[in-house]
């Protein structure tokens, strides 16, 4: 219970000094505003091109998300059908992916060589690819634990590996499938390095790189600098609270089996 004030705190602090003056936003406290401003929050759209950047990062996030679960469940899959070598090989090779850093320059240089530098697509594929080793992970070991014979069924009643995946596997998987939804969507949502170094223009910036430049011009403004982070934070947590119910059930169900 105590450990819980140590999120419960700062978060009170940043949503209550977002309708805070200035001068009260700067004594970080829990206290309610004297008077509610309201306008911290036009300020900060009007002047931090937040509608543009949270558009980039709707365009980013949905996309990564969408490649990384596809690509993930697909080769999950088949990694949990087979056995052997090659597949053990395969399962350990994309695991390494969790603990490899990302090597800036050599990834610079490998998106300049497909023209993909200060693109959309080279940041949502680089987005994405960083997702997969994990979301292959919750996935193997969720589909691990679906018994064989259905496939089996299916393949009998003439079905072929695509309408055995997508009409059979997939929909019993809902609350690991949203669980991965929603942690891929919070680590591309909140990825700041990435949008920095591979953008070649603010314009588009992501919002976390939005709270980064507002900071630097409105440094000695933390009521909006709160109220930046708060806009930022505001749609990751409505996603998060739409999930809630299967982030919870699968939060646990890929980790029975390895």
């Amino acid at each position: 219970m105590a450990l819980s004030f140590i999120i419960i705190v700062p978060l009170l602090i940043m949503v209550f000094g977002s309708f805070k003056t200035a001068g009260e936003a700067q004594m970080f406290n829990i206290k309610l505003p004297t008077t509610w401003e309201f306008g911290n929050y036009l300020h900060v759209i009007e002047k931090g091109n937040i509608g543009r950047a949270m558009l980039n990062s709707i365009i980013i996030t949905v996309f990564a998300v969408t490649i990384c679960i596809l690509a993930a469940a697909l080769t999950a899959f088949i990694l949990s059908r087979r056995s052997g070598k090659l597949s053990s090989f395969l399962y350990t090779f994309f695991m390494l992916g969790m603990v490899a850093p990302l090597q800036i320059i050599t990834t610079f240089g490998v998106l300049k060589v497909l023209n993909l530098v200060g693109t959309y697509t080279g940041v949502i594929l680089l987005e994405a690819a960083i997702q997969i080793p994990w979301s292959i992970l919750i996935f193997t070991g969720f589909f691990k634990n679906v018994p064989r014979e259905l496939d089996e069924a299916a393949y009998i009643d003439g079905a072929n590996a695509w309408r055995v995946f997508f009409q059979i596997i997939l929909p019993l998987c809902k609350p690991v499938l949203a669980t991965n939804v929603v942690a891929v969507a919070m680590g591309t949502w909140n990825e700041f390095m990435i949008p920095l170094y591979f953008f070649s223009t603010s314009s588009k910036w992501t919002m976390p790189l939005t709270v980064y430049n507002f900071f630097g011009m409105y440094g000695s403004n933390w009521n909006y600098v709160f109220a930046n982070l708060v806009l930022t934070a505001l749609p990751i947590t409505i996603l998060y609270l739409c999930c809630q119910k299967y982030v919870i059930a699968g939060a646990t169900a890929g980790a029975v089996k390895g």
